[in-house]
């Protein structure tokens, strides 16, 4: 099902608010009465109308917290697209393709959570909503046409645990036979209860693609076995379970119906004998105790649905994981609830869960019961395919980009996630990486522009010091805690946003928010100009580096010199820029121990004294950001470039020097690497670096091992890297409709790919014949190209 509209020209629309765009013509903000500050409260709307003979009936939706919808039973939509505090996104379906002839249904199912999370806002519920046919309002909530009456879904259960500390409730619902004929048949009722009509509520457009809602199949059956009791030396609860209060709302542990995530530590897998068929596809099985482990055939983020047929009264749980651990499905391996239960009275139902999950691996486990469970699936919630090819003749290459793809496609649905599983959350510094693989990939920054729309749009962040910016957004930080540097990657991300044609009404509506931020870190500066004692959570990366934060950090100062030059290029401030110049060079004069930067230094006695904690992203961090470069600091750049990398644990290089992870050291690592045109030695390291996270997940990871996020969406800027580094398209500009090829010494026979524009494709083809290269480069329309080569080869153009 595809929306009638997209709204992919909100990229180049001006920062202000379009109301001709986004007005409800009639429908009116509801929620049952007295109930909008309710937490974890799911409620149905349904509206019956009949299919109109000439125009399309497209749906309008904005709500909080999130929906679902469908029509006579048929998935149809999700979501809404996230915004600041206090707006809210509308959606457009068109819902002609499900309506047949005579009277439909078209059911909308909301939760709404109203606790604090880093991913969805903690905001009264409502639903606004109408059904339109050219100019005809067919059904509305509290305005024309067909009345959408309500009731309270009270078979999801209320008070349950958290998911996650970043994300609201877990998913256990108590189902009978026919709980979902409301919305699937004309004739059946829905429990009445009184809506109220609820505040104006200030309505945006989507302002980004809609997502792709593909089924998804598991491809094997991989274990079978039987659960026993047993109790565990040590019960994990995490911090969304024990400490709920005014800083992490949910309900209180003793109030809570069931708790299945400890239940299932008092559950040990015992396997069975290989399984006479591995044939996803047939009936599962299953009797009290007994469990089946299923495999998706990627790490996929989605909503997961079965068909279950209990022969009696049973309880079934959907245990999941990105990794299989020890063989089995570990639940509390990321530090989430990874389970939704179902309690089901005898009968036949269709379940698809209302959150999306992020898995490869499925384990369903009967507590109770018998039940046969068919058409497993994962109903894909991603970003829409992408238009955007690449391939060459080494085909571990071909692996990386596709996993890099699928990262992308997960984590950016609405706005650019750290992940899709754990928290969902709009982070700064993986926004940065990730924003440049959406224009790499799509051709425009629709995405960007609505995640830095929404750091725009509030006059102050609830919690935070005045001037400082959220770490993820939109969230709610109750507790205060915010990362420094973080904000300061905004900065140098919205220098790239301009850079890559973002519009400048959004630049500009984001100056005095910029300017504050500087002006809030200006009052941690010593006397040397530099950083000191900054504030809250100080993160470098998730490396030893993060230990050595106080009392001036090196690299958090070296960050600053990058967002004082980028603020101060941005908006034409020159003092800016020297300002930098001067934090610069306090930091080479302080820092370099004439071997290595140095982290930290800590005052003591009223005296600076530099300590000798080296790490290997704290020298990435001096070359990144203009403290050092290979012509100050040869000797350093060379020892980097060939003495550190993917193999320093084997070699014990430097082993003083404390190593890198993932994010975001080794990221740098490649973009230092690509500064220097070593175009071989990004191919080997990208290979060492991640291959193995593309063949067991089909995904790339938060960190250099499996602890943690298994799909993290700055990971997708390999795509960024392979394009540039490996295709050669260096860069493009869309202002001045430019294309520079750098065509790298590589070893590789062949390469090719494209990347959309909103003109035409480009498209690069090279192939090596002996001593002579040969390319063909396709622009579109008006598009110039300039070529530099590298290939150490005779270059010859294609006609």
């Amino acid at each position: 099902m595809r929306p009638v509209l997209i709204l992919l020209a909100a990229a180049l629309a001006p920062a202000t608010i379009a109301a001709d765009d986004t007005a409800f013509r009639s429908a009116q903000p509801v929620w049952p009465d007295g109930r909008q500050e309710e937490m974890n409260l799911m409620v149905g709307f349904r509206a019956k109308l009949t299919k109109p003979k000439a125009k399309p009936a497209v749906l309008r939706v904005a709500a909080a917290t999130i929906y679902r919808v469908s029509v006579n039973g048929e998935f149809v939509g999700h979501g809404p697209a996230r915004a600041a505090h206090g707006y809210y996104r509308v959606d457009e379906w068109d819902l002609t393709p499900r309506l047949r002839p005579g009277e439909n249904v078209v059911a909308i199912e909301v939760a709404g959570y109203n606790v604090n999370s880093y991913y969805v806002l903690d905001q009264p519920s409502f639903l606004q909503a109408e059904v339109v046919s050219g100019d005809d309002v067919l059904a509305s909530t509290g305005g024309a046409g067909a009345r959408f009456e309500a009731g309270i879904l009270d078979y999801r259960v209320q008070k349950v645990q958290r998911y996650s500390f970043q994300r609201p409730f877990i998913e256990v619902y108590r189902l009978a036979a026919g709980f979902d004929q409301w919305k699937r048949e004309a004739s059946a009722s829905l429990s009445g209860v009184s809506l109220k009509v609820q505040s104006d509520k200030a309505i945006l457009p989507r302002g980004v693609p809609y997502p792709d809602f593909a089924l998804r199949k598991p491809v094997g059956l991989l274990g079978r076995g039987r659960m026993e009791a047993a109790e565990p030396k040590q019960l994990w609860k995490d911090r969304s379970l024990v400490n709920i209060g005014d800083k992490l709302q949910g309900y209180p542990e003793s109030e809570l119906a069931v708790i299945p995530t400890i239940e299932a530590q008092r559950l040990v897998s015992l396997p069975a004998a290989a399984s006479e068929s591995t044939n996803p596809e047939g009936t599962i099985g299953l009797g009290k105790g007994e469990y089946r482990i299923v495999d998706l055939g990627l790490n996929a983020s989605g909503f997961l649905g079965a068909t279950i047929t209990a022969e009696e009264k049973t309880r079934l749980w959907f245990m999941f994981d990105e990794v299989l651990t020890e063989n089995d499905v570990d639940f509390k391996r990321l530090g989430c609830a990874n389970i939704v239960e179902y309690q089901l009275e005898p009968g036949t139902y269709q379940v698809e869960s209302i959150e999306p999950y992020t898995l490869r691996y499925l384990k369903l486990v009967c507590l109770e019961g018998r039940c046969a469970v068919n058409d497993v699936s994962l109903r894909e919630y991603s970003h829409p395919a992408v238009a955007a090819t690449f391939r060459s003749s080494d085909e571990r290459l071909d692996r990386l980009f596709a996993a890099g793809v699928e990262t992308y496609r997960q984590n950016a649905v609405d706005i650019f996630m750290d992940c899709p599983s754990r928290e969902r959350a709009g982070w700064l510094c993986d926004s940065f990486f990730t924003a440049r693989v959406e224009r790499d990939l799509t051709g425009g920054s629709p995405i960007e522009r609505n995640f830095l729309e929404n750091y725009r749009l509030p006059e102050r962040f609830e919690h935070l010091p005045e001037g400082m910016l959220p770490m993820c957004y939109p969230a709610d930080h109750n507790d205060g805690v915010f990362i420094p540097n973080w904000a300061m990657w905004f900065v140098v991300q919205l220098e790239e946003f301009a850079a890559r044609g973002g519009d400048r009404a959004t630049i500009d509506a984001l100056r005095p928010k910029v300017l504050k931020l500087l002006d809030y870190l200006g009052g941690f500066e010593n006397s040397d100009g530099l950083l000191e004692k900054l504030p809250s959570w100080v993160f470098v990366e998730w490396s030893e580096a993060n230990k050595f934060v106080q009392d001036v950090n090196y690299p958090s100062n070296m960050l600053y010199a990058g967002a004082l030059s980028s603020a101060g290029r941005v908006y034409g401030i020159p003092e800016l820029i020297e300002k930098a110049g001067r934090v610069r060079e306090t930091v080479r004069q302080q820092s370099f121990d004439g071997e290595f930067f140095v982290d930290n230094a800590v005052r003591r006695d009223g005296k600076l004294e530099v300590t000798r904690n080296r790490t290997e992203v704290c020298q990435y961090f001096a070359f990144f950001f203009d403290v050092a470069s290979p012509t100050t600091h040869g000797e350093l750049w060379k020892r980097l470039r060939d003495a550190f990398g993917p193999h320093r644990q084997e070699t014990k290089a430097f082993a003083e020097v404390h190593p890198a992870n993932s994010f975001i050291g080794n990221m740098l690592r490649m973009e230092l690497l690509s500064r220097s045109g070593r175009g071989q030695q990004i191919l080997d390291e990208s290979i060492a670096y991640l291959l193995y996270m593309a063949d067991r997940t089909g995904t790339l990871w938060e960190n250099v091992g499996a602890y943690a996020s298994c799909n993290h969406g700055f990971a997708s800027h390999i795509c960024h890297t392979l394009y540039r580094d490996v295709l050669g398209v260096y860069r493009w500009d869309r202002a001045k409709k430019h294309v520079s090829l750098r065509l790298a010494d590589i070893d590789l026979e062949r390469c090719e790919g494209s990347l959309p524009t909103p003109e035409g494709a480009i498209r690069l083809r090279w192939e090596k014949h002996g001593e002579t290269l040969t390319y063909q480069v396709q622009l579109p329309p008006g598009y110039t190209v300039d070529v530099k080569n590298l290939s150490g080869k005779t270059l010859e153009e294609a006609r």
